[in-house]
């Protein structure tokens, strides 16, 4: 392992703080090996990490006295960055897919819609479904609530609603989310 020059200044975003930046009167120590040195001042840590040719970093702040560790900032900060990627891309992203109807939709393609909700809702998305009246067709309101109580009986063996159906302008919605 070749020695490394101390960092002076961290970025702006750490969260750490290392060297001269450690107000603390006393400080523990853990050496770069993980063998406790103890309670010594900020002056001798920062000596003891200048002779490993690495730096104090403060782990613990809320600890008393704080707790500082003697190791290369630059490697601890690319460590810490590296698992946070690694968990951002183990995340599962959950999509909100769309089908859109009107009211006078006819029978096959209603299936084909229904059909389309429960794919989406098996591979793990939520699904928006919404009703549009167009013109004047918003005057038929009991026929788009029949219409979306029609859709709940018919998704109701995979998928649940996130809330009730509402009324958004010109088109009732709903979302579905997969049952548990």
């Amino acid at each position: 392992m070749r020695p490394t020059k101390p960092q002076q200044q961290p970025a702006n975003n750490n969260p750490f703080k290392i060297n001269e930046q450690i107000k603390s009167k006393e400080v523990r120590v853990i050496d770069h090996e993980g063998k406790m040195v103890g309670v010594v001042s900020v002056a001798e840590g920062i000596r003891l990490a200048q002779e490993a040719n690495l730096d104090l970093i403060e782990v613990s702040p809320n600890a008393n006295p704080p707790v500082c560790k003697i190791s290369n900032f630059g490697k601890m900060k690319y460590e810490i960055q590296k698992k946070a990627a690694d968990a951002k891309k183990r995340q599962k992203v959950v999509e909100v897919k769309e089908i859109k109807m009107t009211i006078n939709i006819g029978k096959g393609d209603y299936d084909t819609k229904i059909r389309h909700t429960k794919e989406f809702i098996e591979k793990g998305n939520k699904t928006k479904i919404s009703i549009r009246m167009k013109g004047r067709e918003i005057t038929h309101r009991d026929l788009a609530e029949k219409m979306m109580v029609d859709i709940l009986r018919d998704t109701e063996a995979f998928a649940k609603p996130e809330m009730n159906p509402r009324l958004e302008g010109m088109q009732m919605v709903v979302t579905l989310v997969k049952l548990k």
